[in-house]
């Protein structure tokens, strides 16, 4: 009986669980970012309606009962939700998007704080726009991102620097650049070269007197925080490669130049040069025979593109490897970078070497926090010499841009060396130039390391006291050399072959030490700190400069070359430099934020600042600031409302600009001193001279911000955005002031002056079509813009007008000239506006010029764009504009300038020029007798202009592709940067702020790919 009651029991309790497994099932999967595929470790999994649920595990994976029908949630702070049905399968694959709404938390002073509860004036761009991009310099991915952030790059050098201003110009003469902070390290705002972008994880750019205020002397024009790559805790070991190769080349012009043929004819016709039988110097290859050339001799001419020649299609290729792991109470991100990078200007180009490792940790009761960063970089850098300038033996872009179509590379040989050497002329420019390229070099090496370390202790559950140690080194070595069996060194002798040696260290620290309150009662929440914060600067500088080379042992950087001087003319005598200079500040400040129920907030700062730069008198400023906010969407009234997000905030305050000469951290250290030099006097006997006088006046520059902004969100937040008007404005502004004349010195620098900038930012981002499956179809767009205008108020002038400068009530760097208006139909002469606004040939540049409201600083500046995916494709764009920019184009002008004929290419527009009387035209007639006379805006161009940017377009995998294989993400893409171009400038680079013979920034294309293990 009792076997039989077991048997029965037995199968009554299979039949039970056979019934329960019918109902209910393990479901499995793995959860994933959609952007890079990566796993999520800690997501939650939970079964609608119920409390069961659980975490994923290191890998993104997870194992839940649940039975057909359940809903999953899946959620993930910072991620949209996702729900999943279960259905007949047993497996499923998420992929969360981030949350659209806003980002959990923004960096805002010294300290972060929730997006809801921020009171300023912020843009944070993320890593997935920067990456993966051709830039040496990451600066240069930030153009078009942050309303109010213009930033432009003048130079085409791998690595070259960029001028970065946020919202406006708010000085004269000194430093216009936001404060870049890289883990809380301050670094040189005009060096990037050296340190890799792949390991940026977020940008944070800090715009009002609310944000910046706390940085007091240094955060005049804006602060920009770095955020590098981190490892997560309880994380495995990821493993990420990037590489791409990139290939870059010269934007296009519209100068319409002249081929050989077209040169020839119009020389022959003029009577001058090659085409008149006239060819000037020495030239073997073309002559002097008085005698023009033939049709037939013009068309079997060379033809040279000399831009193709010292321009070239420039290939880099960028390799990056990281690793990041992480424990119970530790974690840990390493990368290495490798990036080789030629120039499209011959004798440039960029090779770096990075090595990041970054390191977090945490005592088991998490009071005890702490984070080590360390980036140690190589780079090592040819560059063009002379770049700019108006040698057309010196700088490349001359040679590119104005040789004799008709000379030709193959004609470079001994005997036309020779032929040059003995009677240089301009027509010998490409040959001057092809010489360089072998026999001179100009070669930088840096080593830069910067790292921070950050402690935090909680004393109590409100109370924590932090410490930040940051350092930034530098170590520079420059060579510059010219051989001596160079051209210029056989023309000039001796005391033109010569090498260049430079030497400097630069060393910054900073210590931050704070003491930070936050305690929240009922609705109410208070958070305090107070800082102490201490910066000190050490530069050291060594050279030399040697002239007289044996060109028998003769090699760049050595010394066996140099030759002792035993004449008594001093040629050969090595000249030497060196320079020590010390820098220091000296700050403490406190912050206080208040916050009633999320609703409504207020804040404020003060801030005293030490600085070595200034007398004991007026070493010590205060700078403050106060903020307040009303988050409108959290009242009671807007429940239902289609309003996710409405916010109205505002703030005031101030700020100081110690850089007051723009030359960077040790610039200006003793302009409050007086001091005399040793100098010839009378019978040539030494004597005593004064140099300089000092100002025991100076101060920094100080700046006064209000600010009111409102940030909005609806439907979902899939319409998002925020507008912000402002005003800055700077009072005892660094200008020149006149002197007494009876000292020697006729002028100072002081604290007189006074501009303002006003403005308007706005950013709109709208999710035009929003798949409500995986891998549906995405659609988004985006706006960027800034409008600023910049006013002069106060000169140290008498009649409020200093040329070159602007005027009051004007802008900065305006144009004041003469007004061209054509070329006279009757005599060919050039036409100008005098003072009464009437036409004359003949203008008095001393009543007739006018203040034109013209400059190169733009009025509007922006981007826009649209972002698509679908199934694993994607498309991102970015469009930049710039609209108010006026410059010369003196390129263009030498174009159009018959003297130029017989010695530098020339544009077919010229073979416009006035000829008889009633041509109507825009070319003067070669005779005319005030072509030279005057200076006029007749080459002032807009050079507006609306860019692509940046595109990508690739593919990543889908997740179910990889499985098996130990790969977590792999992705390819085709990437374009300045690839069209709309504009009125009709030279090489329209973003640039030259007028003439610069090197322009290339038009790159990149092939990459992106794998996770």
């Amino acid at each position: 009986m009792k076997l039989k009651l077991t048997w029965l029991l037995t199968l009554f309790m299979a039949f039970v669980m056979q019934f329960s497994f019918a109902q209910e099932k393990i479901v499995t999967g793995t959860v994933t970012t959609a952007e890079d595929g990566l796993p999520l470790p800690g997501a939650s999994v939970i079964v609608k309606g119920t409390s069961r649920g659980q975490q994923t595990d290191f890998d993104g994976k997870f194992s839940i009962n649940a039975k057909q029908g359940d809903v999953l949630i899946i959620s993930y702070v910072g991620m949209k939700n996702t729900e999943i049905n279960v259905g007949a399968s047993n497996s499923y694959n998420v992929k969360l998007a981030l949350d659209n709404s806003l980002e959990e938390v923004v960096v805002v002073g010294y300290s972060s704080i929730s997006v809801a509860t921020s009171k300023a004036s912020t843009v944070r761009v993320s890593a997935e726009t920067i990456e993966n991009r051709p830039n040496a310099s990451f600066v240069q991915t930030l153009s078009g991102q942050v309303a109010g952030l213009n930033i432009t790059t003048s130079n085409g050098q791998p690595g070259g620097n960029s001028l970065v201003q946020l919202r406006g110009v708010s000085s004269l003469n000194g430093n216009t650049e936001p404060l870049f902070i890289i883990d809380g390290a301050p670094v040189d705002e005009d060096n990037f070269r050296s340190l890799n972008p792949q390991d940026i994880a977020s940008i944070d750019v800090l715009k009002d007197a609310g944000a910046t205020a706390i940085y007091g002397n240094r955060g005049a024009n804006g602060v920009i925080i770095i955020k590098t790559r981190q490892g997560g805790f309880n994380q495995a070991l990821k493993v990420n490669y990037s590489g791409f190769v990139s290939y870059s080349n010269l934007q296009d012009n519209d100068w319409n130049l002249m081929d050989s043929q077209q040169l020839l004819r119009y020389e022959r016709q003029q009577g001058v040069g090659v085409g008149a039988g006239n060819a000037g110097g020495n030239n073997k290859a073309f002559p002097e025979t008085g005698v023009p050339y033939t049709d037939a001799e013009i068309a079997a001419a060379p033809d040279t593109d000399w831009l193709n020649y010292f321009f070239r299609t420039a290939v880099t290729q960028n390799h990056n490897l990281s690793f990041s792991s992480g424990g119970e109470n530790s974690s840990q991100f390493t990368s290495l970078g490798y990036q080789n990078a030629e120039g499209i200007l011959t004798n440039s180009s960029l090779k770096r070497f990075n090595l990041r490792t970054n390191v977090n940790g945490k005592s088991s009761n998490d009071k005890f926090n702490y984070g080590l960063n360390l980036t140690m970089n190589y780079s090592t850098s040819d560059e063009p010499n002379n770049i700019g300038g108006n040698g057309v033996n010196r700088n490349f872009v001359i040679g590119a841009l104005s040789s004799l179509p008709y000379n030709s590379p193959s004609q470079y040989t001994e005997e036309t060396i020779n032929a040059v050497v003995g009677g240089p002329a301009v027509i010998d420019t490409p040959f001057f130039l092809i010489d360089l390229q072998e026999q001179f070099q100009l070669v930088d090496e840096e080593v830069k390391i910067v790292g921070s370390m950050n402690f935090s202790y909680a004393i109590t559950d409100w109370l924590t006291a932090r410490s930040v140690s940051s350092f930034d080194y530098q170590s520079e070595f420059t060579l510059r050399a010219q051989f001596p069996d160079a051209i210029n060194s056989r023309i000039f002798g001796g005391n033109n072959e010569f090498q260049d040696q430079d030497s400097r260290r630069r060393f910054t620290f900073n210590q931050l030490t704070s003491l930070n309150a936050s305690k929240t009662y009922g609705k109410h929440t208070f958070d305090v700190g107070l800082y102490t914060e201490y910066f000190k600067g050490h530069l050291r500088d060594f050279g030399y400069f040697a002239n007289g080379l044996n060109a028998s042992t003769f090699s760049p950087g050595d010394g066996d070359s140099f030759i002792s001087d035993t004449a008594d003319d001093d040629i050969f005598v090595d000249t030497v430099n060196a320079n020590i200079l010390n820098t220091g500040l000296f700050s403490y400040f406190g912050s206080l934020d208040y916050d009633y129920d999320t609703k409504y907030g207020f804040g404020a700062t003060v801030r005293r600042d030490a600085s070595s730069r200034f007398a004991g008198s007026n070493r010590w400023g205060t700078f403050w600031s106060v903020s307040g906010r009303w988050n409108i969407s959290n009242e009671e009234f807007m429940s239902g409302s289609v309003i996710n997000n409405l916010k109205i905030r505002g703030s005031y305050g101030t700020n100081g600009n110690q850089d007051i000469i723009a030359q960077g951290t040790f610039s200006a250290p003793d302009l409050t001193e007086d001091f005399f030099t040793t100098t010839p006097g009378y019978g040539n006997q030494n004597s005593i001279a004064l140099s300089q006088i000092g100002n025991r006046g100076l101060k920094w520059e100080t700046i006064a911000q209000g600010n009111v902004g409102i940030d909005f969100g609806v439907w979902q937040n899939r319409l998002r955005g925020s507008f912000d008007v402002y005003q800055r404005t700077t009072t005892d502004l660094y200008v020149r002031t006149p002197l007494s004349a009876v000292t020697g010195v006729t002028e100072q620098l002081a604290n007189i002056g006074k501009l303002q900038n006003r403005g308007l930012d706005f950013i709109i981002n709208y999710e035009l079509i929003q798949s409500k499956s995986a891998g549906g179809f995405n659609l988004s767009l985006g706006l960027v813009g800034n409008y600023n205008e910049t006013e002069l108020q106060e000169l140290p002038s008498t009649t409020g007008e200093i040329i070159g400068t602007g005027r009051e009530g004007g802008k900065i760097g305006e144009v004041f000239t003469l007004q061209y208006i054509g070329v006279n139909p009757a005599s060919g002469n050039l036409l100008y506006l005098n003072a009464a606004g009437e036409a004359t040939e003949n203008p008095d540049p001393d009543t007739d010029r006018k203040w034109l409201d013209k400059n190169v600083l733009p009025d509007w500046n922006g981007s826009f764009n649209f972002n698509l995916d679908y199934k694993g494709f994607f498309l991102t764009t970015q469009w930049n504009y710039a609209i108010g920019i006026d410059r010369f184009d003196n390129d263009y002008a030498g174009y159009v300038d018959v003297d130029d004929a017989g010695q530098f290419n020339l544009s077919n527009d010229i073979t416009r020029q006035w000829q008889q009387p009633g041509d109507i035209t825009d070319i003067p007639s070669p005779d005319s007798s005030n072509r030279n006379s005057f200076g006029s805006n007749r080459f002032l161009y807009s050079s507006d202009f609306l860019r692509l940017r940046f595109a990508s377009i690739g593919y990543k995998f889908p997740q179910e592709y990889l499985d098996g294989t130990g790969l977590t993400n792999v992705s390819v893409f085709v990437n374009a940067e300045n690839a069209l171009t709309f504009t009125p400038w009709r030279g090489l680079d329209a973003e640039s702020r030259e007028t003439s013979r610069a090197y322009p920034t290339p038009r790159t294309f990149s092939v990459g790919v992106e794998l996770g293990f």
